[in-house]
Order: C-alpha cells, then sequence, then structure tokens
C-alpha cells in the first residue's frame, strides 16, 4: 500500500497538470468556481486510479475458507466504475462472477474489493472481464471461473457516436465452465 506522503504528493503534481490543462482549453484557474478544482479533480483522479496502488493477491488470501457445499458460487450484479483508457471517460456497469469451489471458498465481500482492483485502472472492458477471470481462477481453488460484465461507456454516449441506449456485454470463463456448455447455460440461468 503506497503511504499518505507520496499520495499527497501525487495529489499536488496532477493537480498542478489539471491547471494546466484549464488553462489549455480556454479557462482562467483563477476565476472563483475552478479555484479548488485542480486539487478536487486530483483527488478523484487518486481515487479512481487506486487499482493501481492495491494488492489483489492480498485482498484474496485475506479470507479463503474450506468448503463442502455448493456446486456453483455466484455474485451478481457486482456495480463497477472504471475510466476507458483510450479517451479517459467513465464506463461503468454490473459484473457478475461465478465459480465452481474446490475444497475453498472466498470470502463474498472480496470478490467486489477485487473486481475494484482490476476496475479502478485505466480499462478496456474486454480486458477487465479477462483479468478479473484469470485472477480469480489463479487465486482461488476452483473447478471453473466465469465472469460477466455489462457496461456503459461514455466514449460512446457523450462522445464519437453518441448512442445513449447502448451497452456492452462480455464475458469470459475458465475450467468447467469453458468446458461444459450445461454449466455456463446454468450460470446465466442463475443471473436471470
Amino acid at each position: 500500500m503506497e503511504n499518505q506522503n507520496s499520495i499527497e504528493e501525487r495529489t499536488r503534481l496532477i493537480a498542478e497538470h489539471y491547471r494546466e490543462i484549464l488553462k489549455l482549453i480556454g479557462e482562467d484557474p483563477s476565476r472563483e468556481g475552478l479555484l479548488k478544482t485542480p486539487e478536487r479533480a486530483a483527488k478523484a483522479l487518486v481515487a479512481i486510479t487506486s487499482g493501481y496502488t492495491s494488492d489483489p493477491v492480498a485482498i484474496a488470501h485475506k479470507a479463503i475458507f474450506n468448503h463442502t457445499g455448493s456446486r456453483i458460487v455466484v455474485v451478481k450484479d457486482i456495480e463497477f466504475y472504471s475510466m476507458c483508457e483510450h479517451h479517459i471517460l467513465p464506463f461503468f456497469g454490473h459484473i457478475s462472477v461465478g465459480y465452481i469451489p474446490k475444497g475453498k471458498i472466498i470470502g463474498l465481500s472480496k470478490l467486489p474489493r477485487i473486481i475494484d482492483c482490476f476496475a479502478r485502472r485505466l480499462q478496456v472492458q474486454e480486458n477487465l472481464t479477462a483479468e478479473i477471470c484469470n485472477f480469480l481462477t489463479k487465486e482461488i481453488p476452483n473447478e471453473g471461473v466465469i465472469v460477466t460484465c455489462d457496461a456503459q461507456h461514455l466514449c460512446m454516449k457523450m462522445r464519437g457516436v453518441e448512442k445513449q441506449d447502448s451497452s456492452t456485454l462480455t464475458y469470459d470463463c475458465s475450467g468447467n465452465f469453458l468446458t461444459d456448455p450445461s454449466l455456463r447455460s446454468e450460470f446465466f440461468r442463475l443471473l436471470s
């Protein structure tokens, strides 16, 4: 984890750049409404990109428990917020995770925390989905993992094609979910 002094220094440096960006777009950073904007924007950016300084392995390994029960564990509709690496604009939505336990389970609250580790970085949705699936496949004892991501992208809504009702759905899977279509079907049935 990053110490408070380095976070404050990084925030200060980012604020200086935001001040320059305001000038470049034709604004006056000394006007009343913008006086504290560079600092606020810098703090927001540091929070939005906190995934670079978080450790998903440490989070995962804090809560692995013995298990003899469920065939599939599903945590659905975990909200997330991320930033598109192509335009540095937000995309957001819901991620659902399913896995087949192999003698162990992970604490349910750890899945949203792990998702945040990957979402709070500059990303594309396709990579975000795959990174979460690959991480869980490797770090928790399982016989298969499946991850879906349904998101809306401001880079498609605010600029470019400007399609307000569009969303993007991605999924990735491993293990038995990859080889057994009936398990994938069961997961999608459980989501609905």
